[in-house]
């Protein structure tokens, strides 16, 4: 059940005040040890925190969601597009969301609108806004309207459309925009610190909730006209425009307390459970032919850290390996699927989760081969820029869709350089990748892009857009899982294509042998459930909510927008 907020009753019994003297001796109802309201500041922090958690990869929804957009393989339900509603991660996700970030922003809201504290108010709706939306964007339908109702009698709220959502929290950000502007507002306290995404800066989050909108309204450009809306906030511009101004949950390295990032954890785990999936990388090593053939990416080695090297021997034989690469493969229950590679099996780098960067000597990882402080993106100023290509391309905004899908994924080499520089710290030098020299990788990779880019019928060019969207926002699965259920885009790995099992686009040195180097690897057995068009509801809820639906079948429950 999702717990509706109870705030705590303080009952006053008449005649049991002493006075000694006429002087105050005590005062039973002010203990600053057991404060009756929790502050702001407090509030906003762990609404904070519990967004991201509820979101990344290690304790929140794109644990799951990695591997359902092929980027991240597992031994676990997800692997067989088989997530129930029972699983960990989602069971953890989704209270979270719930009793811990929506509840605390509700009572921000309260208390920062009776206090006239309009700052407070203004970035716990934009904030609150966000959450519903992935929450929507994940599971179809959830409850929204009735909660926190329990003063009014709701215990159970009831699961709205959400086709009846989205609307509101169009609005929602409407109010918060204008909280957030609001110049007569008394904002005797006003968020610092404690606002650990801008540092209260009202100017960044104001377009941080524009940007919002243009994501929901690209996300519902196939049920709906949304050129209006689009296009009057491409004419405002008061979007997202710098990789300074990105919406994202800084994490921070194991100090006093540890914030790491929860995809950090990995590296110090008994049992590494997220592999790397084949087909992320056979994509940026230019094996598959139909995804960037022959065009090696030059963030592999932040993206991937190999613990093995080319020529050393795993723990014990292999399922996938391509020289120091080793993992497993979706949906496989071949005879190497479920062996050990505990200290060989290759791991999410610098970027995204603050671990190491791949400097090609290998060694077992530990949690002193990074900082984990890597930052959770809601949405970065590249995922802005590749909307509005999105929205170019598709002939909703006018603009020269080139140059956009340029811009963007330049971007998305810049801000590999800015989140290792300003939030990770690395102790190992770690070279930029972002270098606009004509010869550097980056620019080389770029130009081959572009070329296949300018080769490409109207369909194609959206799905090069949308390919390299799935690679720059690696770690943040939750809006690759939307784009590709609403637009088809980046192909995903199909179990039951023998085109794509492991090796079926490559010739050796795949291998699942490390006796017989070079070896075809086999083609492991498959099983798998068709792909799920939104996630199962939590069964918790289902079994403590009387007002919730039966659970859903996951491959036939659309979510509104999709077409």
């Amino acid at each position: 059940m999702i717990l509706n907020k109870i705030k705590n009753s303080l009952f006053i019994i008449p005649g049991l005040m002493l006075f000694v003297s006429c002087k105050k001796q005590l005062d039973i109802n002010d203990n600053p040890n057991n404060p009756v309201k929790v502050p702001l500041t407090t509030l906003l922090t762990n609404a904070e925190v519990a967004l991201g958690n509820s979101l990344t990869i290690g304790t929140g929804l794109s644990q799951d969601l990695a591997v359902y957009t092929h980027q991240m393989s597992t031994r676990e339900e997800a692997n067989d597009y088989a997530v129930t509603g029972v699983e960990f991660f989602l069971t953890q996700s989704w209270p979270r969301l719930y009793r811990t970030t929506i509840a605390n922003l509700d009572q921000i809201i309260k208390d920062a609108t009776a206090n006239d504290d309009m700052i407070y108010a203004g970035i716990s709706k934009v904030l609150k806004a966000y959450a519903y939306s992935q929450l929507v964007d994940v599971f179809g339908d959830v409850p929204f309207s009735e909660v926190g109702k329990l003063a009014e009698g709701i215990r159970y709220p009831k699961f709205d459309g959400g086709a009846d959502i989205y609307p509101q929290l169009f609005a929602m950000l409407d109010e918060a925009i204008a909280d957030l502007g609001n110049a007569g507002a008394a904002n005797i306290n006003a968020p610092d610190d404690d606002d650990l995404i801008y540092k209260g800066s009202t100017q960044k989050w104001i377009k941080a909730a524009n940007t919002i909108k243009l994501k929901l309204y690209t996300q519902i450009r196939k049920v709906q006209d949304v050129s209006g809306p689009v296009n009057a906030l491409i004419s405002a511009g008061d979007l997202i425009g710098s990789t300074e101004e990105s919406f994202m949950l800084p994490y921070g390295p194991n100090g006093a307390t540890d914030d790491r990032n929860p995809g950090f954890g990995d590296y110090f785990a008994t049992q590494r459970s997220n592999h790397v999936s084949p087909w992320l990388y056979e994509i940026m090593k230019g094996y598959n032919p139909k995804m960037n053939a022959g065009i090696e990416d030059p963030r592999i080695p932040y993206y991937i850290y190999n613990q093995e090297t080319a020529t050393s021997s795993p723990d014990n034989s292999t399922e996938y390996r391509d020289g120091p690469f080793v993992t497993i493969i979706f949906g496989s229950k071949g005879e190497n699927s479920a062996k050990s590679q505990q200290n060989t099996v290759s791991l999410f780098g610098i970027y995204p989760v603050g671990g190491r960067y791949d400097e090609g000597t290998g060694g077992v990882a530990s949690a002193n081969s990074g900082t984990g402080a890597a930052p959770y993106r809601f949405i970065t100023y590249a995922d802005r820029l590749y909307l509005e290509g999105e929205l170019i391309q598709e002939g909703i905004i006018a603009g020269d869709a080139r140059a956009t899908f340029q811009a963007a994924v330049l971007e998305s080499f810049n801000q590999i350089d800015y989140t290792i520089a300003n939030y990770v710290k690395p102790s190992q030098t770690v070279p930029a990748i972002f270098d606009e020299t004509p010869a550097s990788p980056m620019m080389k990779y770029i130009d081959e892009i572009l070329l296949n880019f300018d080769a490409a019928s109207a369909a194609g060019k959206l799905e090069i857009i949308m390919t390299q969207k799935w690679l720059s926002s690696i770690g943040s699965s939750i809006d690759q899982y939307t784009d590709y259920r609403r637009t088809g885009y980046p192909v995903m790995f199909d179990p039951n294509n023998p085109e794509h099992a492991p090796g079926g686009f490559v010739q050796p040195p795949i291998d699942g042998d490390p006796m017989n180097p070079g070896a075809q690897a086999k083609v492991p057995v498959l099983r798998t459930l068709p792909y799920p068009l939104s996630l199962p509801w939590a069964q918790d809820e289902l079994e403590t909510n009387p007002n919730a639906p039966a659970q859903k079948t996951p491959s036939e429950f659309k979510v509104f927008w999709m077409p």
